[in-house]
Formats: C-alpha cells, structure tokens, sequence
C-alpha cells in the first residue's frame, strides 16, 4: 500500500475519491438509515458537502492520508495510525517470510 500526496491528484479526482469514501457502506461515514426529513436532496447534499470539508481538513493538516493498494486496485483513505500500523505489519510480515525462506534454504545441502 502507498500513500498518495494531496498535490498529485485533480481536485475533481480529490474530491471523487473523497465522496466514494464517504459514501460507502460500512464505513464511519457510510449510508445509513435516513428519516423521511433528511431524504430531502438539499439536506443530503449540505450534509455530503459538510462531511467533504471535514475529510479535507483532516487530509489538510495529515491526520487522514489518501493510500493506493497496488494489489486490489483500491484506493481509500487511512488514519496516520492506520497507515503506519499497516506498513508496520507488512514489514513484519515480509521479516517473518524472509527468516523463514533463509531457514529453509540453510536446511537444504
């Protein structure tokens, strides 16, 4: 997984990548269960465009990072601690595999 700098992305790009997140179910701000009330589009878009300014503050000032996954293709957002947890664990993980290729292959005449 790699992180993607703000400058590199269009704000249009920015912006999609942003509202996806947002959007998508399952997430602290996924689709939930709306009253009849909060159906009316000027609400949902004031709402979208609130939760888009608080996103960017927070990509702003690094809490939040925008990351690629090479190996599925997605792109999303990560907490900073997120982020480094995750590159955290892969170094480990890629530490245990070579420790255990190097172990097999000193095994081997």
């Amino acid at each position: 997984m790699i992180e993607i700098p703000l400058d590199r992305l269009s704000p249009e790009v920015l912006r999609g990548v942003i509202e996806e997140f947002i959007l998508r179910e399952g997430t602290d701000y996924g689709v939930q269960e709306s009253s009849l009330d909060n159906k009316i589009a000027g609400v949902q878009e004031s709402s979208l465009d609130n939760k888009i300014a608080q996103v960017r503050r927070q990509l702003g000032c690094g809490d939040v990072l925008i990351t690629f996954d090479p190996v599925t293709e997605n792109c999303t957002l990560l907490t900073k601690h997120q982020f480094k947890r995750f590159v955290a664990e892969q170094v480990a993980k890629e530490t245990t595999e070579s420790i255990e290729d190097y172990s097999q292959n000193q095994g081997s005449p």
